[in-house]
């Protein structure tokens, strides 16, 4: 599928249907469009392509699954005519491998031949993830993971639903009315994790959505004060409130903010092409991202956060460069950088007929360019992930000031220590060294609210507490 965005690909043989197979018989098929594949463990002439590789006597799953991509990749390389900048990393955390064999005390060298050689990344991509883990270790080193744990607080209202969100996400305006009780049962899942989690040191809190400053200014200082009368903060190393939406800023939140330890706020434009904001349901203006920047700056915030797309619908090469020329301009603090990724309850997807004319771009050179916006802005690479579906099959990056690095960020992708997440569609995550285990909420608003008990019993079972 990376080799063929958006195509279909079918299975054609079952297993026992391969185990039985003669040995002049194809082992594998893969129909790509009208296209066909055909590997074979024999090497027939008759076989369009085909290759091999000796798997150790013994191996571990771990090594057969690598061996057997190596022989896919290989091919379809061969087949297209051209390599993929991550090779056969199909894992949304690249950096994670880096970083975990630098922290266990292997070389620099060690994992970059790991990478090039078992992975088949790219040069350029390997020293992305490997100065990436290194600023990684710096950071995540100050931080406890054994005692140490972070909130995620979701908020699923918006202004309104973006094409490409598949996020937990509901239009305020048809839920203004179960927002107080939305609260009520955050309030319950802080009370449980105050308690449960009393012995334990909070590093970062991170609210979510959604958009978390869609709340009236009453609302957000109730929610806000939640936590500042049930947790100690003194651990506290970062405290981030997304406020994506310019169109739900406005001073009265932003003062709320103001009153509680509030370090990191979020404005996103996403892009500053006015037809595309239109086009992906944004309803706000490039004007409005400006003003809402400045407002915020003017009010004493000096840690925020601007996300672009790269690939969204029929925007070139010129769209993205004028979209960072107008970032530049506000010098924000960090720059998130997303390839457009097309999941599958985005209405980009189920709505497919109203884009069926629209193309989505995004390229090596694409991601370069926002990488030497970001030098220019002073920002450097600090967290990466990939998803599915990924325009280019290239990569999400962060680009930070030094000292301005968000650290949830990181945390999440790298799993070092439990994230209790709470609200509708929030995703817990317990993590005993190597062993990670999670526990979902329920997305639907409704159930949300009449199953509040069963979530925070859900989180009991999976924490012990």
């Amino acid at each position: 599928m990376a080799f063929y965005p958006g195509a279909l690909v079918t299975r054609v043989f079952s297993l026992p249907e391969l185990e039985s197979a003669p040995c002049d018989a194809p082992k594998a098929k893969v129909l790509i469009g009208e296209k066909a594949m055909e590997l074979s463990a024999c090497e027939e002439e008759n076989f369009r392509l085909s290759d091999s590789a000796r798997i150790p006597e013994g191996a571990d799953r771990k090594t057969v699954r690598t061996i057997c991509k190596q022989v896919l990749y290989r091919l379809l390389v061969r087949l297209c005519g051209h390599t993929l900048p991550w090779g056969t990393l199909t894992g949304i955390r690249p950096t994670k491998i880096a970083r975990v064999m630098l922290s266990q005390g292997a070389s620099e060298e060690e994992a970059v031949r790991y990478m090039e050689q078992e992975m088949l990344c790219s040069p350029e991509k390997t020293a992305l993830s490997l100065e990436i883990a290194r600023r990684e270790l710096g950071l995540l080193n100050r931080l406890d993971y054994d005692g140490g744990y972070s909130i995620y607080l979701g908020i699923p209202f918006c202004p309104t639903t973006c094409a490409y969100c598949s996020f937990t996400s509901y239009p305020i305006s048809r839920y203004a009315g179960q927002v107080d009780a939305y609260l009520d049962c955050l309030e319950k899942e802080l009370n449980y994790t105050a308690q449960a989690f009393s012995s334990r040191k909070l590093n970062t809190i991170y609210f979510g959505g959604g958009t978390p400053t869609t709340l009236l200014p009453e609302q957000l200082n109730r929610l806000l004060s939640m936590i500042t009368e049930r947790f100690d903060l003194e651990f506290l190393r970062e405290w981030t409130v997304e406020a994506g939406r310019p169109d739900s800023i406005t001073a009265e939140k932003l003062a709320v903010l103001k009153q509680y330890p509030v370090s990191r706020i979020s404005i996103n434009p996403q892009t500053m092409k006015e037809e595309t904001l239109r086009r992906i349901g944004r309803r706000h203006s490039v004007q409005q991202v400006i003003d809402a920047f400045r407002l915020a700056r003017g009010m004493g915030f000096d840690n925020i956060n601007m996300d672009m797309i790269v690939g969204l619908p029929d925007e070139t090469a010129a769209d993205v460069e004028h979209t960072l020329k107008q970032i530049l301009e506000l010098m924000p603090d960090s720059l998130t950088v997303h390839s457009l990724a097309v999941k599958r309850t985005a209405r980009l997807n189920l709505n497919r007929e109203e884009f069926e004319d629209s193309t989505s771009f995004n390229s090596l050179e694409l991601m370069d360019l926002t990488a030497k916006y970001a030098d220019r802005m002073n920002l450097h690479p600090y967290y990466l992930y990939r998803q599915k579906n990924m325009t280019g099959n290239l990569e999400n990056v962060g680009y930070a000031a030094s000292g301005k690095e968000g650290l949830y960020n990181i945390l999440i992708m790298e799993e070092v220590q439990p994230i209790v997440a709470l609200g509708a569609g929030a995703v817990t995550k317990g993590v005993w060294g190597d062993r990670i285990e999670r526990c979902e909420n329920v997305k639907d608003i409704d159930s949300y609210l009449a199953r509040i008990d069963e979530m925070i019993d859900r989180k009991r079972k999976l924490f012990g507490n």
